[in-house]
């Protein structure tokens, strides 16, 4: 007989606003057991040092995690010059010194190089594997390794405050897989410096906004029950709300649940103008729901996930 799993069946998000000091696992965790949750992940793990939006999935939402941690983010984060550390932030040890403060046009002339499509170096503190191991393990052992360049996509990078000749505050947009610390130090030495992260906070993944944030503090209130703390969670749907919807009849969906892809010729006039016809990313859905996640190409309608 299988045995059955702990906690209660729960399917949605929560957008926690995760406090300093924790790491995202442990965040998650201590939200978990306050609801009394069986299943439940996180979408974009935040540094200990990071603040901010950490989207918590739980259920059936943890199948359309993939598709929150490949939408845009946008972080606020304080340079501090003239110290390289080597986790890249301040809880890292200091490696390099420099004298040089740059001024606000040197920083403004150096920011259009790290816009667009880049290649970006991670840090060595990174959860990234090296032969089975990973980065950070191997830096913490003393054997930092060479990692090598990889894409990285910033579609906005802006200086908004210098509140001293130490310190710039900027505010970046970017997809997945951008590391603020990498932009921080390869930014630094650009104008002829060095840096670290000071202060990082994540105002926004994807569909999920700051303003929906909830305080751990609230989730770790004896007075709370886990009933009362699951009518924060969000509809799975939710997740997906900046992707574009293609509706299907009962028919096309059903031919699609059973791995049929459908040609983009019946479906004319129902295709959404955002969605791209070169290997885009569709939410299906049918009868009013979410059903399926799918993507356009070579003139068909693929299945990718269903719900």
């Amino acid at each position: 007989m299988a045995r059955q799993k702990k906690g209660r069946k729960l399917d949605g998000w929560i957008i926690l606003d995760k406090p300093q000091g924790i790491t995202s696992t442990q965040a998650l965790n201590k939200v978990k057991r306050a609801m009394d949750a069986q299943k439940a992940g996180h979408g974009g793990t935040l540094d200990p040092l990071a603040t901010g939006i950490l989207p918590l999935a739980f259920g059936a939402a943890t199948k359309t995690v993939p598709y929150v941690m490949d939408s845009t983010k946008i972080y606020h984060f304080t340079l501090k010059f003239g110290e390289a550390r080597d986790t890249d932030d301040a809880e890292g040890q200091v490696i390099e010194t420099s004298a040089h403060r740059p001024s606000d046009d040197e920083i403004r002339a150096a920011l259009p190089a790290f816009i667009g499509n880049i290649m970006q170096v991670p840090p060595i503190f990174s959860a990234i594997k090296v032969e089975g191991e990973r980065a950070y393990d191997l830096s913490r052992d003393g054997r930092p390794p060479e990692l090598p360049p990889r894409p990285a996509q910033v579609d906005r990078f802006e200086l908004i405050g210098r509140p001293d000749a130490d310190h710039a505050q900027f505010e970046v947009q970017s997809g997945k897989g951008v590391y603020m610390r990498a932009l921080a130090r390869d930014l630094a030495r650009a104008c002829g410096s060095v840096g670290h992260i000071a202060v990082l906070r994540r105002l926004r993944v994807g569909p999920f906004l700051e303003r929906m944030a909830v305080p751990l503090d609230f989730f770790l209130d004896p007075a709370q029950n886990p009933a009362t703390l699951a009518e924060t969670l969000l509809p799975l749907e939710t997740a997906l709300d900046d992707i574009p919807a293609l509706a299907l009849n009962q028919a096309e969906f059903f031919a699609l649940s059973q791995g049929q892809a459908i040609s983009l010729v019946d479906l004319m006039g129902r295709i959404p103008e955002a969605a791209n016809p070169d290997n885009g990313l569709v939410r299906v859905t049918a009868a009013g729901r979410v059903k399926a996640m799918a993507r356009l190409g070579d003139g068909w309608l693929q299945p990718e996930r269903l719900f």
